[in-house]
C-alpha cells in the first residue's frame, strides 16, 4: 500500500511546482512533431535567404487559398490576404470575426540570418586564383565560415531594369566555393592571436576560380577573372558591372539533418529565426475564422538592427493595420494599442559544453517546450521592451490552459553579452509583446541545432494565441 504523503510534500506540489523539468511527451505528440518538422525541414531548405523565405511562403499560402491584399478592397471574416514588402517580407492575415476594432493578434518573426554578402566591386584576381571580396553579415564567428562549402544566392539588376535570380551551389552535381584557412604547420602566429583577431572580416574572400580564359595570351591580364565572368554571362546574361545593382551572399551548401541516434533534433543553417518564422506562417494558414484579425508577420534585416524599408523599424506593418483598421471603422493606432504580439525569435539553449556561459536556473533548455523570453538586452536590460507582469500572466495562462510545454529562458548569463530582438520595436509602437520561440544550440553557427518537439510546441503556441 503506498505511504500517504506528508503534509510537506503536500504543500510542496502546490507552492513550489518551479522550475518545471521537462516532460516526457505521449507518443501522438513525438509523432505529431515529427510529421511537422518534415515540412519544416522543405521550408528551410528552400529558403536561406529572405527573397526566397518570402517566395516559399506566398506558394503555400495560395495552396490554402489565401489572396494578394488590395488596400481598397471590402473583406470580410474569414477572408485570407497575404501583403509583400519588395519581396523580402510578407505579412499573412485572416480577418476575424472583430476585424481589429479590438486589436490584432500578431505573431512576428524575421527571416534573414547570418551569412557573408558579396561587397559591391567583389570579384578579382590573385595569384592565379579569382576570388570574391565579401562583407559579413549579422553577428557570426568568421572562423566558422572558413574551409566549408557554400552557396551562392541572390538577385542581379541589370542595366535594363530586368532582373535574375541566382543560385549556384545547390544541386548535387554543382561547384560550390569556400573560404581557404591556413594549414596548422604555419598558423603558430594565428593561433596564439585572440579569436577577434585570429581571422578577420577581411580575410573572408571567397574561392570561386583558378582556370583562365582559353583563348587568351601571356600579355592579357585577369584571364582567370575573365573566365569566372564569361561563365556568368553565358549563363545569367550579366556584366561585373551588375554587381553594384545586386544582392549576392553565400550561404552553406548543407542541407538540413535529423541530429542524433534518435533522429530528435534537426542541424541546419538559419533555425534562427526561421524555426520561428515557419510555426507563425503555420499556424495563420491553419486558422479558419478567429475573432480578431491574426497576423504573421515575416521581417528582413533583423540581424543588422532592423532598419530599412523591409526591417521592423518600417512603417509597413503600420500602415497595414491602419489600412484595416479604416475598413472597420476606428483609427489605426487605437487597433494597434489594443494589438498584442508574440515576437517569435529564438533564445540560446543551455550547453552542458559551455555552462558557464548560462545561469541554469533561469535558462532554457533543447526538449523543454517553447521559450518565454521576459527580456532580452544586455547589461541592465538595455535595448529591450521587457514584457509587462500582465502579459507574462495572460500568455502563462494560454499556455497552460491549451497543452502546450513552455520554459521560461535568459540570453546567458547577466554582463556577459546579450542580443535583441524585434520586440522593442512592436512595443514602441504601444503594442503588448513578449519574446517566444525555439531554444537553439550554436546559434549563429552555420549549422544549429533545434528539438523537434520544441518546434511543434511552436507552432502550437501560435495556433492557441490566434484562436484564442
Amino acid at each position: 500500500m503506498a505511504e500517504e504523503k506528508t503534509k510537506a510534500a503536500l504543500l510542496k506540489e502546490k507552492l513550489m511546482n518551479h522550475p518545471k523539468t521537462i516532460k516526457k511527451l505521449t507518443a501522438e505528440e513525438i509523432a505529431a512533431a515529427d510529421a511537422f518538422c518534415e515540412d519544416y525541414k522543405a521550408f528551410l531548405n528552400a529558403s536561406p535567404v529572405e527573397r526566397e523565405a518570402v517566395r516559399y511562403t506566398v506558394g503555400l499560402a495560395e495552396k490554402a487559398g489565401f489572396k494578394p491584399y488590395a488596400p481598397d478592397a471590402e473583406y470580410q471574416p474569414g477572408d485570407r490576404v497575404y501583403y509583400t514588402n519588395r519581396g523580402k517580407a510578407i505579412a499573412l492575415a485572416v480577418i476575424g470575426k472583430q476585424g481589429v476594432k479590438n486589436g490584432a493578434r500578431l505573431a512576428i518573426a524575421h527571416i534573414d540570418s547570418p551569412r557573408i554578402d558579396l561587397k559591391p566591386n567583389p570579384l578579382y584576381e590573385d595569384s592565379g586564383l579569382a576570388l570574391f571580396k565579401t562583407h559579413y553579415y549579422g553577428g557570426l564567428k568568421k572562423y566558422q565560415w572558413t574551409a566549408i562549402p557554400l552557396t551562392l544566392h541572390g538577385t542581379v539588376v541589370k542595366l535594363d531594369g530586368t532582373s535574375v535570380d541566382i543560385v549556384w551551389g545547390d544541386g548535387e552535381d554543382e561547384s560550390c566555393f569556400c573560404v581557404s584557412d591556413l594549414l596548422p604547420h604555419l598558423a603558430q602566429e594565428q593561433v596564439t592571436k585572440p579569436m577577434a583577431k585570429a581571422f578577420t572580416g577581411e580575410d573572408l574572400n571567397v574561392l570561386i576560380g583558378s582556370r583562365p580564359f582559353a583563348e587568351g595570351t601571356d600579355q592579357d591580364n585577369d584571364l582567370v577573372k575573365l573566365n569566372v565572368m564569361s561563365i556568368l554571362n553565358e549563363k545569367y546574361g550579366i556584366t561585373e558591372g551588375d554587381f553594384l545593382s545586386a544582392e549576392l551572399c553565400l550561404v552553406p551548401s548543407f542541407k538540413s539533418k535529423d541530429v542524433g541516434f534518435d533522429r530528435s533534433m534537426i542541424g541546419g543553417y538559419g533555425h534562427d529565426d526561421k524555426v520561428c518564422a515557419y510555426p507563425a506562417a503555420a499556424a495563420a494558414l491553419a486558422l479558419e475564422t478567429p475573432e480578431n484579425t491574426c497576423i504573421t508577420y515575416l521581417t528582413d534585416k533583423e540581424e543588422i538592427g532592423s532598419d530599412g524599408n523591409t526591417g521592423m523599424q518600417s512603417d509597413f506593418l503600420r500602415y497595414f493595420i491602419y489600412d484595416l483598421a479604416r475598413q472597420d471603422g476606428v483609427e489605426g493606432y487605437h487597433a494597434l494599442s489594443k494589438s498584442t504580439c508574440l515576437s517569435a525569435d529564438v533564445n540560446a539553449a543551455f550547453d552542458p559544453t559551455y555552462a558557464s556561459a548560462f545561469e541554469a536556473k533561469n535558462s532554457c533548455y533543447l526538449g523543454g517546450g517553447v521559450v518565454i523570453s521576459k527580456y532580452t538586452g544586455h547589461g541592465g536590460k538595455y535595448d529591450t521592451s521587457d514584457a509587462s507582469a500582465e502579459y507574462m500572466g495572460q500568455i502563462r495562462a494560454l499556455l497552460e490552459n491549451n497543452g502546450v510545454e513552455w520554459q521560461i529562458g535568459e540570453l546567458g548569463r547577466v554582463d556577459l553579452g546579450g542580443g535583441g530582438t524585434i520586440a522593442k520595436y512592436v512595443a514602441n509602437m504601444n503594442v503588448d509583446v513578449v519574446d517566444l520561440g525555439v531554444p537553439v544550440l550554436s546559434m549563429h553557427a552555420p549549422f544549429e541545432i533545434v528539438s523537434k518537439t520544441d518546434v511543434y510546441m511552436a507552432y502550437r503556441a501560435f495556433f492557441e494565441f490566434f484562436k484564442a
